[in-house]
């Protein structure tokens, strides 16, 4: 049974690579969104403001890509394989680590969108209103990572 129990961890080789593909295509839809954004800039000299949302809002495709790869690598690491070959910064040592890469990576998609919204925005009340709200979610952000961030083993010999 208890055998059986462990091998249930490799359950997550599914979900780990559907996120691994999801952010694939999220890239290359991004990417080639940017490519499209160029031709039409330099073909029909598209205005510059319709130009830098285009351009966000393909970075945005590409951010969230990026978070579901974090995602599909770390549970792969987690569940899986702890020795797969990523670079340093990528790597996942336990849900913490997971973590705050995601939130690192979704602080990035929120200041892309919001810029989108400042350039795009036609009143200062929805520049405003935006920005708070984006605020408020940032400082969220930080203040559940910090209230969930376990203590390193320095600062217990420490203690």
């Amino acid at each position: 049974m208890r055998k059986l129990l462990g091998l249930t961890r490799y359950a997550v080789i599914v979900p780990a690579i559907a996120s691994m593909i999801g952010a694939l295509l999220l890239m290359l839809r991004g990417s080639i969104a940017i490519i499209q954004v160029v031709y039409d800039t330099v073909v029909n000299q598209a205005y510059l403001k319709d130009t830098i949302v285009e351009v966000l809002t393909a970075v945005d495709a590409i951010l969230l890509g990026t978070v579901l790869l974090v995602i599909g690598y770390g549970l792969y690491e987690l569940f899986v394989d702890a020795d797969i070959e990523v670079p340093a910064w990528l790597q996942v040592r336990d849900l913490d680590d997971l973590k705050s890469k995601l939130i690192g990576v979704v602080v990035a998609i929120i200041a892309v969108v919001f810029v989108g919204i400042f350039v795009d925005a036609k009143r200062g009340a929805d520049v405003i209103s935006y920005g708070v709200g984006a605020g408020a979610l940032v400082a969220g952000l930080a203040l559940f990572a910090y209230a969930t961030k376990k203590q390193s083993k320095n600062s217990d010999d420490k203690s």
